[in-house]
């Protein structure tokens, strides 16, 4: 078969940064397609819109990959459940800072590589000190994207104060929320 490249997230919602990260990871790692996975409830953060919405904003984001809900809370019982062959699974350098507060993170690392994406001026320091941490540092591959300095935490806000989005999501991701009225009361975490 191949790699099978992973994005995860909870994508509430997603935006350019997510798009940006699945972009140069293409490129980096010359995949055609990624497997872009919505948690449904994910182990490590509350999430306001329901995962039909979430899943719905991720096929509006990656219109050209399999996007698909993902049961699994955590990534080490989505590897552990489902049947990859040699997975790269995806992550920002802000996720691989956390890395070792995630359940079995050298589990994870015997079970799939990291592609962690690193913007200009990140702090070196951090990653070398998880990567010094690791039984397994061999299975982890950084490549470079833009920066787009937006969360979706900070997007929630802007649709609750009635700002745009326009250039911080893909127009159709934007058009989504407008129509379905997401994010427009204080969080009510499902």
């Amino acid at each position: 078969m191949g790699v099978t490249t992973i994005l995860g997230g909870a994508f509430d919602p997603p935006h350019e940064g997510h798009v940006e990260l699945a972009r140069a990871a293409k490129e980096r790692f010359g995949v055609d397609r990624l497997l872009v996975l919505v948690a449904v409830a994910p182990g490590h953060k509350g999430v306001e819109a329901p995962a039909e919405d979430r899943l719905a904003l991720a096929q509006a984001a990656f219109p050209d990959e399999d996007v698909r809900l993902d049961d699994h809370a955590r990534t080490i019982d989505l590897l552990r459940g489902e049947r990859f062959d040699d997975p790269l699974f995806l992550i920002g350098a802000d996720e691989f800072c956390d890395f070792l507060d995630w359940k079995d993170p050298n589990a994870v690392l015997e079970l799939a590589r990291l592609g962690v994406a690193t913007r200009p001026g990140y702090p070196e320091g951090r990653i070398q000190s998880v990567l010094g941490r690791l039984e397994r540092p061999d299975r982890v591959e950084f490549f470079e994207i833009e920066p787009h300095p937006v969360s979706s935490r900070d997007l929630r806000e802007r649709v609750r104060r009635g700002q745009t989005l326009d250039s911080l999501v893909p127009e159709p991701v934007a058009k989504l929320i407008r129509e379905r009225g997401l994010y427009r009361r204080a969080a009510g975490l499902h």
